[in-house]
């Protein structure tokens, strides 16, 4: 095998310290033939399957190989996974695929060629994977990875073990943190920092900025074949939905104000959610899954929205913001006609300690969500526990 690249996934694998397994880590196939793991930029995608090779090598030979390494200036992956099998190799993974051209159309062939070889591969951009995943998609099971939970947060910065709640688990008031007495000044430094595995870093804002513009200026615009004035509309589109979210988009006076057509609007809002910088909450006329009419639009998670909004961040969005990010995970979320949120026939109502049961007053099933309270009771439930639930 190359040298090259075997120093480099050595190099990479000296990295890796943390024992920390994020919750996808269980979920995947790992000795599926071949498997794909996608997200938004910086969840933390290329650490896992690192860890995965530090812990599992001794078991097997493997291969880790970043797509957009100088070596496949001069290499096809295709010859490259030859020689690889070839010398006994039983398991690559290659990261960030979609930097590399023509990536379905090879893997394709790589599936096809090597039977008893194990594939896993990552993309950032989750725009680009679904464009080129329709060769593959009969075949090759997708897993789609998160930010950090208010649970995986605990556990990997304040050393806070925590089982995973289902959410009947917390409507029934049985979510709890043992291990902490007031678990509210924990619960606000996830709010402002906690989404990403980055959020320990000094340089935090700067990371952050530096997902966003890449999503912004590069993965987009590649995607949707953009020039670069579009592309700093978009970024302007992203600034006008952080000043003002949750909002319901009136597409005339958006259009106005970002210099494009009305009629292009809903795509690029399609394109944010995709890549992970905003949340759409559709009603039910869809009735499948991301196909109803947009009610609300957020920004994708709270430390988006506290990077972005800066003073004018209302806690009662950041409320909102969070209760949607941490629920879509595992449950259909869809927007309730008479309050905030719809969950299999269940309607949640998200405020301060003080919001009270009006709205869910004509609800089968209702319940308040409050923030600012450390218990529960009854239909009243604390909005830190709705980050348990992975």
């Amino acid at each position: 095998m190359e040298i090259a690249l075997v120093e480099f996934m050595n190099g990479q694998l000296k990295q890796i310290t943390s024992t920390f397994h994020r919750y996808m880590y269980d979920q995947i196939s790992w000795e599926s033939r071949m498997f794909g793991l996608v997200g938004p930029r910086g969840v933390g995608k290329s650490t896992m399957i690192l860890q995965y090779i530090k812990e599992h090598r001794e078991e097997r030979r493997m291969l880790y190989v970043a797509a957009d390494h100088l070596y496949f200036s001069s290499h096809t992956l295709v010859e490259t996974v030859d020689e690889f099998a070839k010398e006994g190799g039983e398991q690559i993974f290659i990261d960030e695929i979609h930097k590399y051209e023509n990536w379905s159309r090879e893997l394709k062939q790589i599936h096809d060629s090597h039977p008893d070889l194990k594939v896993g591969f990552t993309g950032s951009s989750v725009l680009d994977i679904y464009k080129g995943y329709s060769d593959l998609s009969r075949r090759v099971p997708i897993f789609m990875m998160q930010g950090l939970s208010f649970r995986e947060y605990l556990a990997l910065f304040h050393d806070i073990e925590t089982p995973v709640y289902s959410l009947d688990d917390i409507l029934g008031q049985q979510a709890r943190l043992d291990a902490v007495s007031h678990p509210l000044p924990l619960f606000r430094e996830y709010l402002h920092r906690g989404y990403y595995p980055f959020s320990g870093d000094s340089d935090f804002d700067m990371r952050l900025r530096q997902v966003i513009n890449q999503t912004m200026e590069v993965d987009i615009p590649q995607y949707a074949n953009m020039n670069a004035s579009t592309g700093r509309k978009l970024k302007k589109l992203l600034a006008v939905i952080a000043q003002s979210v949750p909002f319901k988009p009136v597409m005339d006076s958006l259009a106005t104000v970002i210099g494009v057509s009305r009629n292009v609007l809903p795509d690029y809002f399609l394109y944010m959610e995709q890549a992970g910088m905003i949340g759409q909450l559709r009603d039910d006329t869809g009735g499948i899954r991301g196909i109803g009419k947009v009610e609300k639009v957020y920004l994708d998670n709270t430390s988006l929205a506290y990077l972005l909004g800066r003073e004018a961040t209302d806690i009662g969005n950041i409320r909102e913001t969070f209760f949607y990010n941490q629920m879509r995970v595992t449950q259909d979320v869809i927007s309730s006609r008479i309050s905030d949120f719809e969950i299999d026939g269940k309607t949640f109502e998200v405020g301060g300690k003080r919001k009270g049961k009006k709205q869910i007053t004509d609800a089968a099933e209702g319940y308040v969500v409050r923030d600012d309270i450390e218990v529960g009771y009854g239909n009243i439930i604390p909005l830190w526990a709705f980050g348990l639930t992975y």
